[in-house]
């Protein structure tokens, strides 16, 4: 009864896997590598020339400004000792203002860089997301993910997305 049970299992078990197997090879299955779409197309390449654009001036607006207040403070370091205490006392405030100042602005500079940073990124993942859906569409896909532990070259269609978004892009 043992062998039985056994053999029918297994005859129960193969009918199934042939069964998946045929359904597998009716599903059309996608996968995109997202970080490689944002790395590789064109329109991310552009958004980043953009932001590092944006970056670089205000990057020397801030430099500058941070000369300046080495320059004031090895100025009052020189002087210091023939300054009265008041006059060292205000300096000193002041350099303290300018300096609290300078580190507002780089916080807000930081700031405004990631906020750059995600609009940019969000309106990219928007574009390939219309540009997938589309391919979704056209060439009835069942399934496409964007996230994979791994996936076979086969259902690998991120250079269709790249090419679709490069082709958008011009």
């Amino acid at each position: 009864m043992n062998t039985y049970f056994q053999k029918t299992f297994f005859a129960s078990a193969l009918v199934l896997t042939s069964m998946a197997a045929a359904y597998a090879d009716e599903l059309k299955i996608g996968y995109v590598n997202s970080e490689r779409v944002l790395r590789e197309a064109t329109p991310a390449k552009a958004a980043q020339a953009k932001l590092d654009t944006e970056r670089v001036k205000r990057e020397k607006d801030l430099d500058d400004l941070a000369a300046r207040l080495k320059t004031i403070s090895d100025k009052l370091e020189k002087e210091a000792p023939t300054l009265s205490e008041a006059e060292r006392s205000r300096r000193q405030r002041e350099l303290v203002d300018q300096d609290r100042d300078f580190q507002r602005k780089r916080r807000e500079f930081q700031e405004d860089l990631n906020q750059r940073k995600n609009e940019e990124l969000a309106q990219l993942v928007d574009r390939a997301n219309k540009v997938i859906k589309q391919i979704f569409e056209s060439e009835k896909y069942d399934l496409i993910l964007q996230e994979a532990v791994f996936a076979g070259p086969r259902v690998d269609i991120t250079d269709k997305v790249i090419k679709a978004l490069n082709g958008a892009a011009k």
